[in-house]
């Protein structure tokens, strides 16, 4: 019965016109949506309309939220299950948005942890997506890497891709997948890219991917998704087996898409 209201709300909401305010915010800052083609971007709205309504909002360190930040937002964010299985997020309920990066509280360690070292201070962040819990951003690195692709950075893309990684209930650089060949094909392919960033790292050689995605093999699928959705052309050039398998999971090929759009 709660699935049969979900979905009768769903439709009701994807009935309805898409706002031209919206179209204008997103074409204003996410330079992505103009990439796609018209069917592409139908879809987006889509899921866009399904997205804001669902989700719950916040504005935190005196931030106002408004219909610009919850749009540029949830476009980048649908994009990555634009084409790929999805149930809009199901595991993000709460989205909370600062105005700029913002400092964590200090990490105490429990009464029974025994600390061998001291603790490192907290390090300001422009997004954290937590297993069970609400997903931060800042607005100002939300906004600068919609409007300014290329670098490889964009928090929005990053922290949504763990939250596609958490699906299966772990953070641990591999998503659901559809069958077992899949998975172990995945784990082939990304254990090994992974491996050889940390050893190109430790021997000072240069790599394509950023060295954050060296911390763990959930960071590197984070940071792989950036990359992929946003210097597609160059990681098909200097990555190919970690392209070819992205393409395959978000059933997408920005690289061609961005020669089409040239």
């Amino acid at each position: 019965m709660f699935c049969c209201i979900f979905r009768r709300r769903r439709k009701k909401l994807m009935q309805q016109p898409f706002p031209a305010a919206w179209e204008e915010i997103i074409r204003r800052n996410v330079a992505h949506y103009r990439l796609l083609n018209d069917d592409e971007r139908a879809r987006l709205q889509k899921l866009i309309q399904v997205f804001i309504a669902e989700k719950r909002w916040e504005g935190a360190g005196g931030l106002l939220l408004d219909d610009e930040i919850r749009v540029t937002i949830a476009a980048q964010a649908c994009l990555l299950i634009l084409n790929a299985a999805h149930d809009y997020y199901r595991n993000v309920e709460t989205i909370i948005v600062y105005p700029s990066e913002v400092v964590p509280p200090e990490r105490r360690p429990s009464f029974f942890e025994t600390v061998l070292q001291p603790l490192e201070p907290p390090q300001p962040i422009a997004g954290q997506a937590f297993r069970q819990g609400p997903l931060i951003l800042a607005w100002d690195e939300t906004l600068q890497g919609g409007r300014h692709p290329g670098s490889g950075y964009n928090v929005v893309y990053h922290e949504f891709a763990h939250k596609l990684d958490m699906l299966d209930g772990a953070a641990d650089g591999t998503p659901p997948l559809s069958a077992r060949a899949a998975y172990r094909e995945w784990i082939k392919v990304f254990s090994r890219q992974y491996l050889q960033l940390r050893n190109d790292l430790e021997n000072g050689k240069p790599t394509f991917l950023d060295d954050y995605g060296a911390t763990d093999e959930a960071e590197f699928f984070a940071v792989a998704t950036e990359q992929f959705f946003d210097q597609p052309v160059l990681m098909k050039k200097h990555a190919p087996e970690i392209y070819r398998m992205l393409k395959e999971y978000y059933r997408q090929d920005p690289a061609t898409r961005a020669g089409a759009r040239k």
